[in-house]
């Protein structure tokens, strides 16, 4: 990709303090597949980020999430439909946790080729976002060994339920889903070599 196309795309600031309580969001949560045709605010996307794999804390650089050995395995990339959120381009983007900003990976609509790349599920293709999470072991088991990868498969369901709980603080839903073609998912979002995704959980408003 052309050196003008890696710009980055700063973040709005995320918040800390919200309106619905971590309890409520608790009893709240659900697995939401139907999502309304409704675009996203680029607030709203940085919050989920910021919950699922941001900065915490600026003098250590630890994050939302737990990671083993802070050795943090997991990438997240954001997969954009055409007028989903407001001010993006469709796309993949990749989130840069450093500065908390994405940066444009592909352009174009992918939605309806990662749907088909998960078994069809179809409604993949229909929510304006979905947030695919994916893991580069080496960067783990260079330190743990093989029981690393037990590590990272801990630290998903750490960034999964951080998106879960914040969607619906937004008022917002979405869905934890494995089932997909690891190496179809790979090539639509055209992934580095040594890295598989883990996670892919689509986002909008529900119906």
């Amino acid at each position: 990709m052309a050196q003008e196309e890696k710009k980055m795309i700063a973040l709005p600031k995320p918040k800390v303090r919200g309106t619905v309580s971590l309890e409520e969001t608790i009893k709240k949560r659900r697995s939401r597949r139907n999502f309304l045709d409704k675009p996203l605010t680029l607030e709203q996307v940085s919050q989920l980020l910021w919950a699922a794999q941001g900065i915490t804390d600026e003098r250590t650089g630890f994050r939302a999430s737990p990671s083993g050995g802070a050795c943090y395995p997991l990438d997240i990339y954001l997969v954009i439909g055409k007028n989903s959120v407001e001010g993006l381009e469709a796309g993949v983007y990749r989130y840069l946790v450093s500065n908390h900003s994405l940066e444009i990976h592909l352009r174009g609509d992918k939605r309806r080729a990662l749907a088909l790349a998960s078994l069809g599920q179809m409604f993949i293709a229909r929510a304006p976002i979905s947030i695919v999470t994916t893991v580069e072991y080496s960067r783990i088991t260079s330190r743990y060994g093989q029981r690393g990868v037990r590590y990272a498969h801990i630290e998903i369901g750490h960034v999964g339920e951080n998106i879960y709980l914040q969607t619906e603080a937004l008022g917002l839903g979405t869905v934890a889903i494995g089932a997909f073609s690891d190496g179809m998912v790979a090539k639509v979002l055209s992934l580095p070599r040594g890295h598989e995704p883990l996670y892919i959980m689509p986002v909008g408003y529900p119906r």
